[in-house]
């Protein structure tokens, strides 16, 4: 692509005025292009991965380290998505169905022992299912890791660094720059205002499936068969909590744990049916799961529950960001009055973005069905196993939850075709958007899996790279062999 059939996509031509700004460690475009009047200075990198939560930081880490230029992009101001700006927490199971053998590995697992070894996370060998750390729960609950927030955004910055990524924060995707159906880069808006980047591949890991839907691939949003979308939460943490009492109070009812017609009645329901008597609670939960942090005074909330919120819309988004606020104020007069050892407790902090739980599916050459998770399938072009239940909430009721373990075996495997958009060459999607059904994208959503992903995004972009092919044309042995030699477990 020249410089004018360049800037004619990305939209630049039209921006005047605009003084140059260079940000070091992608190669920034040469010569001319460089100092194009009116456009600021662009970017030139091998593999543009879009979104710095957990599956993008896996993907650019990964390219890297495969000696390719990688840049990741990310609209906040820290990397690590829903588990840092989100604080969503623990990290869901790793494990296999029977808690025996640690299967989601590789990158992950790297994450993991760091933040272990700076005090910012419990090891998942040493977390068992129905524990304060689970929030009690058994099934599915086996093995999952609690998380320091600030530890994790400390260790991804370092492994950023050390493997060569360049990273740009309050950097905005606008729209991708095409040549007809191929992807040649993307426009982000920055602090000095908009950037073209150039990009041999790039990674979407929006969670939204963004950068694949502008750039004209097919997806659907939400569940087409019920029109809805699961409810979205925001997460919040408190501190200074006697858990000994809490502890205490949860244990002695754990026989009166149980689900009606699709409803969980778990940790605390006994104090929400009183403060729904007293007209103290109206949200949409029976009960509240609380999962202890890696230190001992420190709670992760899981309980907000906002119904058809819209990624796609900032409006619906502002909505859910407001409502999700309410609620949390509304959590914490109800731990104050009515919860064993929370009379003291604080709001250490609430998400700063909401967490949301599904929006686009991005068609791809390989949809991952229900059914390929319950009968633990692993296709021959599988770049990770999992055992992560199929979690859906929402669909029976706005209280409902429903909870599917695997059927047959110890894990699934997720095919690499399911990163491979249709209609759009250039580009692999990791992360909750990959082509799933919606059902299936319940249980491999969530964030051990989508670091899986990421890796194996970010290995194949490499590929795609160093072989001067499409990412659809990556020979998936060749792909597992390398996610072999870099500690992924394939089964």
């Amino acid at each position: 692509m020249n410089r004018r059939d360049f800037l004619t996509a990305s939209g630049l031509l039209a921006i005047a005025g605009v003084s140059s700004s260079v940000l070091g460690g992608c190669s920034p475009l040469s010569g001319s292009d460089a100092a194009a009047k009116g456009v600021k200075q662009s970017y030139d990198t091998q593999v543009l991965v879009v979104g710095g939560g957990p599956a993008g930081v896996c993907a650019a880490i990964a390219a890297a380290r495969q000696g390719v230029r990688t840049m990741l992009i990310e609209q906040g101001g820290a990397l690590g998505g829903m588990a840092t700006l989100g604080l969503v927490a623990p990290f869901m199971t790793c494990y296999d169905t029977k808690g025996e053998q640690m299967i989601i590995r590789g990158l992950f697992e790297e994450v993991v022992d760091r933040m272990v070894a700076l005090g910012g996370a419990i090891h998942p060998s040493k977390v068992r299912l129905g524990s304060p750390y689970t929030a009690w729960i058994t099934t599915g609950h086996d093995h999952c890791t609690p998380i320091d927030a600030e530890i994790m955004k400390l260790v991804l910055d370092q492994m950023c660094a050390e493997a060569g990524v360049k990273v740009l924060l309050h950097a905005t995707l606008v729209n991708p720059v095409m040549r007809k159906n191929r992807v040649k880069g993307a426009v982000v808006l920055t602090r000095s205002g908009l950037e073209a980047i150039k990009a041999d591949i790039v990674v979407d890991c929006t969670g939204d499936g963004d950068f694949a839907a502008r750039a004209g691939a097919p997806c659907e949003f939400g569940n087409p068969e019920t029109g809805r979308v699961q409810p979205a939460t925001l997460f919040f943490h408190i501190n200074n909590v006697d858990s000994r009492k809490l502890e205490a109070d949860v244990e002695s009812k754990l026989h009166t744990f149980r689900k009606v017609n699709g409803v969980s009645h778990r940790a605390l329901h006994w104090h929400v049916e009183k403060a729904i008597e007293n007209g103290e609670w109206d949200i949409a939960r029976k009960s509240v799961n609380v999962y202890k942090g890696v230190r001992d005074d420190e709670w992760a909330v899981n309980c907000t529950r906002i119904a058809r919120v819209d990624a796609r819309s900032s409006e619906s988004l502002t909505m859910a960001e407001i409502e999700g606020r309410r609620q949390v104020k509304m959590i914490m007069d109800f731990f104050h009055k009515y919860v064993p050892g929370c009379k003291n407790a604080t709001l250490k902090a609430s998400g700063s973005t909401v967490g949301i739980r599904e929006s686009r599916h991005v068609k791809g050459e390989y949809v991952l069905g229900v059914d390929d998770l319950l009968n633990g399938v692993v296709q021959d072009d599988a770049i990770l196993v999992a055992s992560n239940s199929v979690d859906v909430h929402g669909r029976l009721s706005d209280n409902s939850t429903e909870y599917i373990t695997v059927k047959n075996g110890r894990w699934y495997g997720l095919p690499y075709r399911s990163l491979v958009p249709l209609e759009v060459d250039n580009l692999l999607v990791a992360g909750r958007s990959i082509s799933a059904t919606s059902d299936a994208a319940g249980a491999v959503r969530v964030m051990p899996p989508c670091m899986a992903m990421g890796q194996a995004a970010g290995i194949a972009a490499a590929i795609a790279v160093n072989g001067g092919t499409a990412p659809r044309n990556v020979d998936a042995s060749e792909l597992r062999k390398l996610l072999l030699k870099n500690k992924a477990f394939l089964g």
